[in-house]
């Protein structure tokens, strides 16, 4: 019997996500003694990361197969087609195809053919791929996206996911009731550029038309999440669930990426930063108890001191809580990477400035929940998070995927404590 074929994804929750339709592919193929690496692109350090780990898992399995996909394949193929290390190269919308694993699982993939890339920006559809109970016992992810359709001048990644697709939102439904009736307790809308859902399928729906449905459809449903939103493309039934839909948790991820107007115009975003503050001042007066999380860029390039410092200040006036702060590094065949560039000590510098603005609130944020009765759902026997997906850390055991009923008893680190 052949060795089952080991997986190992870098990158993104939607990266992960695919991971575990591979998975099922795979298996299904019946393909044995094979190491998959799933990459990222996101960056030219994520591609070097890749390069990296695939050098080590050669090492660590040098009989298998070693087969590598995801976002760094689909936009430089040639780069991994040229490792000695690798045997097939094969691109984002190949790899979630069965035919693709039954060649695989068959040798029917031979020296000629070793790299099975297609133009993605030709694939009009979203793989028909829909896994059940992705995530933890407790928290189950749903994608409903992929793609984007916009050309942000510091992203490779449209090149690598393609034009955005739309999951249909009765074919979301239908996931999220088998879900449910798995026993989850919480499910999570994922995408690529999550907001712009819909805008391709008949009648130009919107994200929060999806939202509304599935809180109606599926009323046993007790939490729902959305990840990372386009806070400019936010609608009016989504504005409408964040104040009337209990069941919507009060934390949204938010794509900034930076705070200075100048900067997000070089960045080719649609939004300036009193869009983007107008839009929190909204969501919280809508919802007190809204959190937010931000992707925020430090020293993009022609980045100024003062230009910085616009970003630095936005944590603040849009309460920002948990800050992803990405330094900037420049991604070959994009439009930024050909801007004048900041030092690399400076972006460092400023990645500390920002991170560090972004402990500040997470502390003060920790200290406000004091006392605070939270409704806690379990990860684990002595972990949990709160609707603001604040973790909790309890002194006893709780059912692991349930949502049990917790006050705050004080906080450390990262995280609440609770009897």
């Amino acid at each position: 019997m052949s060795a089952a074929p080991k997986f190992t994804t870098l990158g993104c929750r939607l990266n992960a996500y695919e991971t575990e339709a591979m998975k099922e592919l795979a298996g299904q193929a019946g393909l044995g003694n094979a190491v998959i690496v799933n990459t990222c692109a996101v960056t030219s350090e994520a591609v070097r990361k890749a390069r990296q780990e695939i050098r080590r898992l050669r090492r660590e399995n040098p009989g298998a197969r070693l087969i590598v996909t995801g976002c760094a394949a689909q936009t430089e193929p040639e780069t991994f087609a040229a490792m000695a290390e690798v045997d097939a190269v094969i691109g984002n919308t190949e790899k979630m195809a069965a035919d693709t694993w039954a060649r695989l699982a068959g040798d029917f993939i031979g020296e000629t053919e070793r790299v099975l890339v297609d133009d993605i920006m030709s694939v009009r559809e979203t793989a028909g791929h829909l896994i059940d109970g992705f995530g933890s016992r407790s928290r189950a992810y749903v994608q409903v996206q992929n793609g984007c359709d916009h050309r942000c001048t510091f992203c490779i990644i449209p090149f690598g996911r393609g034009n955005s697709r739309s999951v249909p939102a009765g074919v979301v439904v239908e996931q999220i009731k088998r879900l449910v009736g798995a026993g989850y307790n919480e499910v999570v809308l994922t995408g690529v550029d999550l907001t712009s859902w819909g805008a391709d399928l008949p009648a130009a729906p919107k994200l929060g038309d999806l939202v509304m449905r599935i809180l109606r459809l599926v009323p046993d449903l007790p939490r729902l999440r959305i990840s990372s939103i386009d806070s400019i493309e936010v609608d009016d039934n989504l504005m409408q669930a964040i104040a009337t839909e209990p069941r919507l948790m009060p934390h949204l991820h938010l794509s900034l990426q930076h705070g200075d107007d100048l900067i997000l115009k070089r960045m080719k975003r649609r939004h300036l930063r009193e869009d983007a503050i107008r839009f929190a001042e909204e969501a919280r007066r809508l919802r007190p108890e809204m959190t937010f999380g931000a992707d925020i860029i430090a020293g993009f390039p022609t980045e100024t001191e003062a230009a910085f410092e616009n970003s630095l200040r936005l944590v603040e006036e849009c309460h920002l809580t948990w800050l992803h702060v990405f330094p900037y590094s420049p991604r070959p065949g994009t439009p930024a990477a050909r801007m004048p560039q900041v030092k690399g000590p400076e972006i460092k510098a400023r990645a500390a400035r920002l991170r560090a603005a972004g402990e500040a609130r997470v502390a003060a944020h920790l200290a406000e929940q004091q006392g605070r009765a939270h409704a806690v759902l379990m990860e684990a026997p002595r972990m949990g998070r709160t609707e603001q997906f604040t973790e909790v850390v309890f002194e006893s055991d709780r059912p692991e995927g349930q949502i049990v009923q917790a006050r705050v008893t004080g906080w450390q680190g990262g995280h609440l404590t609770a009897a």
